[in-house]
């Protein structure tokens, strides 16, 4: 199985699991608030369903991706705000499916792109596995989002390497959205899987250390829990400050999350 396959098969699942919580959810319970100002649970799933869909246009679509991110004037954050309303006014059952049609077609659209060839995005082109990968970001991201507005403990497995993978890749992205410029240093992660493996990048000898659960540096690097409320712990100045300022996507970083804003769930 190639690489883009590992990951096509990961996001399909992960995404599965949420749509299995949204299948049973009642239709008044789409209009509650989510952790995120603003954001019901409505939101998070138009948000995921435009992200899907530009994905699979990039993918399938290279040139008309590349016009519509040339037409747009004031940033893809506030694109991808203003297509929320084109979801949130579809009643539940009709924004489910809508979820269910663009996200098909945009991993199905991922999963068609040739060995090599790589898949124009916001800043640059990146290989088709990578943008996969960012779409489990996303989907791990708001998906954790509708588990916190609805009382849910997640239930961890390694599919989120991928998302651990995309974020030691994107390290960068927390100094980009400060203005700030990165230290010119390489990290080492070393990160326990929920199934109890190792996940080890970066050099072996790096001063600059990130180590603890992969799950909640998953977490962390989405900005859904605080560090304080993480079992992630760095070795060196550099690195404890990264641990403030992680984030896996571009764009503004929010405001994040409060120390010890959400309640232990059961497991």
């Amino acid at each position: 199985m190639s690489e883009l396959q590992k990951v096509i098969q990961d996001l399909s699942a992960e995404s599965a699991e949420l749509d299995r919580i949204l299948a049973g959810l009642p239709g008044a319970r789409w209009k509650e608030p989510t952790p995120a100002p603003g954001w019901t649970i409505a939101h998070q799933v138009g948000h995921l369903s435009f992200i899907y869909r530009i994905a699979g246009m990039a993918a399938s679509d290279p040139d008309g991706f590349r016009s519509m991110m040339a037409s747009i004037k004031d940033g893809l954050s506030e694109a991808v705000n203003a297509a929320l309303d084109e979801y949130t006014v579809l009643p539940p059952a009709e924004l489910l499916a809508r979820w269910r049609e663009e996200r098909a077609a945009g991993i199905r659209a991922l999963a068609a792109v040739p060995d090599g060839q790589v898949v124009p995005w916001l800043v640059r082109p990146l290989p088709a596995e990578i943008l996969a990968s960012a779409g489990i970001m996303e989907t791990f991201a708001h998906g954790q989002d509708i588990l916190d507005a609805l009382g849910i403990a997640r239930e961890p497995t390694d599919r989120i390497r991928y998302l651990v993978i995309f974020a030691v890749l994107t390290w960068d992205f927390g100094y980009e959205a400060r203005g700030m410029t990165p230290p010119d240093v390489q990290f080492r992660y070393e990160l326990t899987a929920p199934s109890g493996e190792l996940w080890a990048y970066g050099p072996e000898t790096a001063d600059q250390k990130i180590v603890g659960s992969a799950l909640d540096f998953c977490l962390l690097v989405t900005r859904r829990r605080h560090r304080d409320d993480c079992d992630v712990t760095a070795v060196g100045p550099d690195a404890d400050a990264w641990l403030d300022i992680a984030q896996a996507y571009r764009g503004p970083a929010g405001s994040g999350r409060r120390p010890g804003q959400f309640a232990k769930l059961p497991a």
